[in-house]
């Protein structure tokens, strides 16, 4: 049975400005428990001025639970959000035993949780001899050594742990991915092809395409008057915080019995809905600001709601002033499967490239996080609102928090067929698996995917790129073709990773000599190592033994140079390149025969610009192939043209 000694843990949390919940999960033991231990920290709150309202690992806003269950949850038939997505749920390694560690609290300027507890957990769990932590936890991206989850999490690495972490909530910005250590898996959010469709019919009969997970309703037909929050503003409020729909912005006087439209944007999507609903509002059209784009998200609003793209909402506030009397009427929402073109890059999925160290990619895969229905604490509403009194055993949730535990429960199940792996193996795995064509069915937090796309009729075309399930280049919310700073080595690809062929390892003293070649001393490499090492007189970053290969300021020509391990059987692999724009690729030597379970083969990739060259980065595909296992890397790459 798989898991059955899998000895697992997941720490996760709300990412960046969110309510904070770190869990775990253990060992799988022949007994019929589910969740064995709950820890929580907070010294380092406390020492900070914090008074936490109670001392308790208890999961109050529902995250911990949420991530908890969709990297381990059991199958669980009947698994639905207020009757919709109605299905059997399972985590991605259901028989797995769980614990919980808790690290965050009520902020403190801005500040949750401390590096201190952070750290505290991490030793506990290093202590306990768990396999995997995943870690939907993150901030600002900073250096390696002020970073605590960087810290703990290499000493995680250093005993055969895989950490999993999240890539942050900071898009569609360049640059604001975090959690940027190489020996973190990190994961950036995509959608899934299904969605929870609640259309908005114009009284100009035009009909738009929205989603949502309210269980209100309308009667059949009737319209309603429909008015932008705007105009609905009480005398005292700006016209932007009743754009937004603000706690005390909106005027009931103006409100009731309306649809109103309101921005999103600042305040949380559901509080919009609550504010609506306060001020008398029938239904909510919530509309996407330019960042957020076609990027719609289903959640259990308080009142009937459909959440629209922005180019919709461009017509929906043109109708509305182009006469006197606007109305509008929203179906109930249901429960569609097999939308296309799916999956598509959440805007709000933090982007490379990686500030701290652009020689790597970063985010390392992508993964569902967008409407993710998983279980649910009893603690608080599906909002997570206190004027919220519904209670749901499960509840849909989005963020890169959420795709986070999706890896985590992938490496579980790798963990267990492949016990001898090291934690860069199977971070390795992943990678260089991911989707290029995609079939995907999520109906719900299950991680099992069937692909359509048969070895035989899957041309190096179609391999060589990221795509979607219409067989077309993967997007983000605006509509544009997604890049590697989005999806790093594309979306996760589970069934292909539990057999890669070849991976790229690494060792300890591949990652201090990595620190050393960033200008850290042997005094501060010794942090990391426990004991006095000796940095190498030269070690070039670029030839660092990593999945993906990124070289951000090429002048003239370099070679980099990467070590692939057979974990197969044995064959001859090709490699196969896909070209950046304006950069030439050569490898060598173009093959690479494996005789024996775990030899080794070393290769060079040499890079020359070419004439005609962009001065931003352009991105291309180093594929390693026996005619079974495509192992691909993605490579990007900016000319200096000084």
């Amino acid at each position: 049975m798989l898991g059955r000694r899998l000895f697992y843990i997941i720490s996760s949390a709300t990412f960046h400005k969110d309510r904070v919940e770190l869990v775990c999960l253990t060992h799988w033991f022949a007994t019929s428990r589910k969740l064995i231990g709950a820890r929580y920290f907070n010294k380092g709150y406390i020492a900070g001025g914090g008074h936490p309202s109670f001392e308790s690992a208890r999961d109050s806003d529902g995250h911990g639970t949420h991530t908890l269950s969709t990297a381990g949850g059991n199958f669980v038939p009947g698994a639905n959000v207020l009757g919709f997505g109605n299905g059997t749920a399972k985590g991605g390694s259901p028989r797995s035993r769980v614990a919980a560690y808790k690290i965050c609290w009520p902020p403190i300027n801005d500040n949750e949780c401390f590096d201190a507890d952070i750290m505290a957990a991490f030793d506990a769990a290093i202590h306990d001899g768990v396999d995997v932590l995943s870690v939907s936890l993150g901030g600002d991206p900073i250096g390696y050594l002020k970073d605590g989850l960087s810290i703990g999490s290499f000493h995680a690495h250093k005993k055969g742990i895989v950490v999993v972490s999240s890539a942050g909530n900071s898009g569609p910005k360049d640059g604001s991915v975090s959690n940027l250590s190489p020996w973190m898996v990190t994961v950036g959010a995509s959608t899934m092809d299904r969605e929870f469709p609640a259309y908005v019919a114009l009284g100009n009969k035009r009909r738009f395409k929205g989603e949502s997970l309210s269980g209100k309703r309308l009667p059949a037909g009737k319209f309603y008057p429909l008015i932008n929050s705007v105009d609905a503003k009480t005398p005292n409020a700006s016209a932007l915080d009743a754009q937004l729909c603000k706690s005390g912005s909106l005027d009931p006087k103006k409100v009731k019995n309306k649809i109103l439209v309101c921005l999103r944007g600042v305040t949380g999507r559901v509080d919009k809905g609550i504010q609506a609903a306060l001020a008398g509002a029938v239904g909510m059209v919530l509309a996407n600001d330019v960042t957020t784009g076609n990027e719609v998200i289903a959640d259990a609003h308080v009142l009937l709601t459909s959440h629209i793209s922005y180019t919709d909402g461009l017509a929906v506030f043109k109708y509305i002033n182009s006469t006197k009397s606007p109305v509008a009427h929203i179906t109930t929402p249901r429960t569609k499967l097999d939308t296309k073109p799916a999956p598509v890059m959440a805007s709000f999925s933090s982007k490379g490239p990686n500030t701290i160290t652009p020689e790597i990619l970063k985010p390392d895969i992508t993964a569902p996080g967008v409407s993710i229905i998983a279980a649910y604490t009893q603690a608080t509403g599906p909002t997570g609102q206190s004027d919220d009194k519904r209670r749901v055993l499960f509840n849909s949730e989005s963020g890169t928090s959420m795709s986070c535990p999706h890896i985590s429960g992938i490496v579980g199940l790798i963990k267990t067929l492949h016990p001898d792996w090291s934690p860069s193996a199977i971070k390795s795995a992943i990678m260089t698996t991911g989707e290029t064509r995609y079939f995907i069915s999520f109906s719900l937090p299950v991680i099992d995917v069937s692909i359509r796309c048969p070895d035989l009729v899957c041309s190096f075309s179609y391999l060589a790129r990221v795509r979607d399930n219409v067989f077309e280049p993967m997007l983000n919310a605006s509509d544009q073709k997604a890049t590697p700073f989005s999806y790093g080595a594309g979306h996760v690809r589970p069934n292909r990773a539990m057999d890669p062929g070849l991976v790229y390892d690494l060792i300890l003293n591949d990652y201090l000599n990595f620190l050393c070649s960033l200008g850290y001393k042997e005094e501060q490499v010794k942090l990391f190592s426990d004991e006095p090492y000796s940095c190498p007189k030269s070690y070039s970053v670029l030839n660092f033994n990593y999945p993906s290969i990124t070289v951000p300021s090429l002048s003239g020509s370099i070679n980099v140079t990467r070590t692939v391990k057979n974990v197969g059987s044995p064959g001859t692999y090709k490699a196969l390149i896909r070209q950046p724009k304006g950069i030439s690729i050569s490898v060598e030597p173009h093959l690479l025969k494996f005789s024996n379970v775990w030899e080794e083969q070393t290769f060079k990739v040499t890079f020359k610009v070419k004439k005609a060259v962009s001065s931003d980065y352009v991105f291309g595909m180093l594929t390693w192939t026996d005619g079974k296992h495509y192992v691909k890397s993605p490579i990007v790459v900016k000319a200096d043209r000084r």
